[in-house]
């Protein structure tokens, strides 16, 4: 391996039901059942081991009305990262299933967008239809970590590590950031809630919940700027990538797989 190759995994953690119309601004003519799988990700190269997205627990899984498949923790281990050891975290924005967990990597350090602080604690959180997604305590154990010394800030792009590059999105959420990372079959762009479904962006359609459709949009063209093909994107949470990927070893099926093999679709 390369001082710039990395290896990256899709750990599904939790699922939820939902009716198509559910997933699109408009909503949908197909009256079928289009789920949503929820992830966390992991990077493994030479400079260590990097986790994208801390997920939700139990709590507010039943809180929020989802369905957990396998504890984050139990995912992470079953690909031999001890979430104790782990120490860069990235955050792609605050929303409840993305920022939860928050005494699960104790030693961290998180990498945040700074338009995704100043969104979560200011002025837009007055109003009840933008907190939809947040929950105040993800937001507050942020601002902890922040006080601890356990937050690094990004504006913009920025470079994490050799091969693994940060870049401000927008959109669903106003500091939404996306990874692109260097593997072996090219440039690999975790989008998060970039885009949510492969038919989101490649159909340009926009989930529900958004700061901005027109910044969702225009992140859909930045997607396709930075990964090496369509193929190379990942979604934030369509169960499709369960599918075309294979499982990361045997056992893990349809739980955890490995994104630096080409797409069997």
């Amino acid at each position: 391996m390369t001082n710039d190759v990395h290896e990256v995994y899709a750990v599904r953690y939790a699922h939820h039901d939902r009716p198509a119309h559910e997933n699109y601004i408009g909503g949908d003519p197909h009256d079928t059942n289009e789920p949503l799988a929820y992830f966390v990700w992991v990077i493994k190269g030479p400079h260590g081991t990097f986790i994208l997205d801390t997920g939700f627990d139990p709590a507010m899984a039943a809180k929020r009305g989802r369905t957990i498949v396998k504890p984050v923790a139990e995912g992470l281990k079953a690909m031999d990262v001890d979430p104790e050891q782990v120490t860069d975290v990235i955050i792609s924005h605050l929303h409840y299933d993305h920022s939860g967990n928050h005494s699960l990597f104790p030693r961290a350090r998180y990498h945040l967008q700074d338009r995704e602080m100043a969104y979560g604690t200011g002025r837009y959180m007055c109003h009840a239809h933008q907190r939809i997604p947040f929950e105040a305590d993800d937001v507050v154990a942020m601002i902890r970590k922040v006080f601890d010394g356990r937050v690094v800030f990004h504006d913009g792009e920025d470079t994490l590590a050799p091969g693994i590059t940060l870049h401000h999105i927008g959109g669903h959420s106003k500091g939404l950031q996306c990874v692109r990372i260097n593997t072996r079959r090219g440039h690999v762009v975790l989008a998060a809630d970039a885009t949510h479904l492969y038919s989101h962006v490649n159909e340009g359609r926009v989930f529900p919940i958004t700061y901005s459709v027109a910044e969702t949009l225009e992140g859909y063209a930045t997607l396709k700027r930075l990964a090496d093909s369509p193929d190379h994107i990942i979604p934030g949470h369509d169960p499709l990538v369960l599918e075309r990927y294979p499982a990361a070893r045997a056992g893990l099926e349809t739980f955890v797989v490995d994104l630096t093999v080409s797409s069997r679709r």
